[in-house]
């Protein structure tokens, strides 16, 4: 879509990474284990707690399992991952230092997410986010918004054929339809929705809040998308936040400060050198 929007701006942080997989199932579920015995191994017992646990790491291995043979297939993946192990162990390989390493590396990666998780499941209660809800909400002050369409072509000359189309009573959304390159607005007449300021490129934001509800650009207005004609539909004050429309944003920017304390934390009370040069981490 070529619609003049923005680029976010993509942040390479660990602990963000971290939450994402904490809230996604990969930590250690803290529903009541199922001890209910499905089958038994050798006389050792499979729950289906143990059945839960390896679904959440092989799931899609278990997709391809056929429509009611799920449940199978996960207890055949347990008892050929603990007949293997066993057989790994009367081998020696669980000693053999990179398998070591894995196992620690497994360990480490289990207690790492855990440890987060109670963290964050601590701070992060439904009263917390609302707490915060509430005080983003006093300190709201309600921008200006406009509804606009536009219609993108490739030259100059085209938009200043459109303007004088425009000029002779023609519909604005009719021709955004017909002649609008822009595949996304271009099918819905042009249509932005609502937008206020910093939510487009700045040649195309500037020229649009210029304009008087009903009027549209009488000159083309570059960016690097293309050449636009822009009309404005509507204006108002940004309506309020709602708690139902900002809690899992809240909840996420929360889920990632709690993560970035506790890390913070932790490394602030070890004593870290890295060895390696140049591998030192960054600072802001």
């Amino acid at each position: 879509m070529i619609t003049p929007h923005r680029h976010t701006r993509l942040v390479p942080v660990l602990v963000a990474i971290a939450a994402i997989h904490l809230t996604s199932g990969q930590a250690v579920s803290q529903e009541p284990a199922n001890d209910t015995v499905v089958a038994t191994l050798n006389g050792d017992p499979i729950t289906r707690a143990d059945l839960a646990l390896v679904a959440a790491e092989f799931g899609d291995q278990l997709a391809q399992a056929a429509p009611g043979r799920e449940e199978a297939a996960l207890i055949d993946l347990v008892i050929n991952m603990r007949l293997a192990s066993e057989a790994a162990v009367t081998e020696g390989i669980e000693s053999e230092p990179a398998v070591v390493r894995r196992l620690n590396l497994a360990r480490d990666r289990t207690l790492y997410s855990e440890y987060l998780r109670k963290k964050f499941i601590a701070a992060v209660t439904e009263d917390a986010v609302r707490k915060r809800f509430e005080k983003e909400l006093a300190a709201f002050e309600p921008k200006t918004e406009i509804r606009a369409r536009h219609i993108l072509v490739a030259s100059e000359a085209e938009a200043e054929a459109i303007i004088a189309d425009l000029e002779g009573g023609a519909d604005f959304a009719a021709l955004a339809a017909d002649q609008s390159q822009d595949p996304g607005s271009g099918r819905s007449g042009g249509d932005l929705g609502f937008f206020k300021r910093g939510a487009m490129v700045k040649p195309f934001e500037d020229a649009a809040f210029k304009l008087k509800r009903g009027k549209y650009t009488k000159k083309p207005v570059q960016s690097d998308f293309g050449w636009h004609v822009i009309l404005v539909e509507e204006r108002r004050k940004e309506p309020p936040p709602t708690f139902a429309g900002e809690a899992q944003r809240i909840q996420q920017e929360m889920i990632r400060d709690t993560l970035d304390a506790e890390i913070e934390a932790l490394r602030a009370a070890a004593t870290i050198e890295i060895a390696a040069p140049g591998l030192a981490p960054a600072t802001d």
